[in-house]
């Protein structure tokens, strides 16, 4: 099979991109959507014109860097994989397919493909941790978890910070993300401890790096590779309410008894 690909191709930020039009060479309908990239660039290579930058590290579908919006869907026409886990048997001989990079503020393009998704790091390095001291590892089930409790917890821990949910949202929200990776923690009796402060230093930074307000349309969950529910999103409203209040009383000042305006 061949296909023709419009890719999204810019050499910086600073410099206005285009889509440019390749066809590709013969495939083979098994190879993965990144494969496929992988031979038009040989390809343009042997062209002596550049080759394409996209981001790629696993191609198993856990690590989030293969993202890229395919035919106007983060990571393509399936759901629950990853770009990496989309393969040219999804497509038809002869179809010309759309190809561009996360769109949205928070992630500036680097090149072509390529996005910056550093302001998730941030997010993460404001709250997605515990730096309560527990020890060593404890023995299997020596914590009273409930299994739904468990379950859940892991439901979000599956998320891979790809920002599907950023690209898929028309306010660039990242909040599926943010509750996700907080919900991971707050679920379980290791992360109580910091649970409010997590929350509000995680938000804190999600609004300081650009991304939007959530408005329930639910394009975050529907894009999701790893289809975290939108309901984490709700949870983590929840929280964020009870932490600002338990924040607002706790800075308030102790009222004196007898006290009143004389």
């Amino acid at each position: 099979m061949k296909v023709k690909i419009k890719v999204w191709r810019q050499k910086n930020a600073a410099t206005p991109g285009a889509f440019a039009i390749y066809e590709t060479p013969e495939l083979n309908e098994n190879m993965s959507f990144l494969e496929m990239l992988d031979v038009v660039n040989e390809d343009l290579t042997n062209k002596g014109e550049e080759p394409i930058a996209f981001d790629h590290d696993c191609r198993e579908g856990i690590c989030g860097t293969c993202s890229l919006v395919i035919d106007g869907k983060p990571h393509g026409p399936h759901k629950g994989v990853a770009t990496c886990q989309t393969y040219m048997r999804s497509f038809s001989d002869g179809d010309e397919i759309v190809v561009e990079p996360f769109r949205a503020a928070p992630f500036p393009l680097i090149k072509d493909l390529v996005v910056n998704r550093k302001a998730f790091d941030k997010i993460m390095q404001a709250g997605g941790f515990i730096s309560v001291r527990t020890g060593a590892a404890p023995d299997a089930n020596s914590i009273p978890i409930e299994k739904d409790v468990a379950d859940l917890a892991m439901d979000a821990a599956s998320c891979i910070g790809c920002g599907a949910c950023v690209a898929a949202c028309k306010n660039a929200s990242a909040m599926l993300f943010v509750a996700a990776k907080a919900s991971q923690l707050n679920l379980l009796p290791q992360g109580q401890a910091e649970k409010d402060r997590r929350v509000l230093a995680m938000i804190k930074v999600a609004d300081e790096e650009g991304f939007g307000n959530c408005t329930n349309y639910y394009e975050c969950s529907a894009a999701c590779p790893k289809l975290i529910s939108h309901e984490f999103i709700a949870k983590l409203n929840r929280d964020f309410l009870t932490a600002t209040l338990r924040s607002t009383f706790s800075q308030a000042p102790a009222l004196t008894s007898g006290g009143g305006a004389g």
